[in-house]
């Protein structure tokens, strides 16, 4: 995927993710080392870079979280409200891109 294609996405993200800010998600990181993170808060702020999350804890306390942009665009940062994912449809165009571009490249070295 070109570059200009990921900034257009990425600004996509930012957009719908400053529409849904007070609201409560549901956020699934995998901090790599096959350690994954799934916690629940409310999105408080969108940057132009980062978004910031208020995510629960033990106890009724709460700890700030931030993510990348980048993140949700890679699926590194999974996001989902009502059990539903909000940004499914560009984790799964760019994988099928991928994918398609992975064998066809395979085919014409065969």
């Amino acid at each position: 995927m070109d570059l200009a294609k990921q900034a257009k996405i990425v600004d996509s993200i930012h957009d719908t993710l400053n529409d849904l800010v007070g609201q409560r998600l549901k956020v699934r990181a995998n901090m790599g080392r096959s350690k994954i993170i799934e916690s629940e808060g409310v999105l408080t702020q969108v940057h132009p870079q980062l978004f910031i999350m208020e995510v629960d804890r033990k106890r009724g306390r709460t700890a700030r979280q931030s993510f990348q942009y980048v993140d949700v665009l890679t699926g590194t940062v999974e996001l989902s409200q009502g059990g539903e994912p909000i940004f499914a449809p560009f984790i799964e165009e760019d994988s099928i891109e991928e994918n398609f571009a992975v064998e066809n490249a395979s085919k014409r070295i065969l």
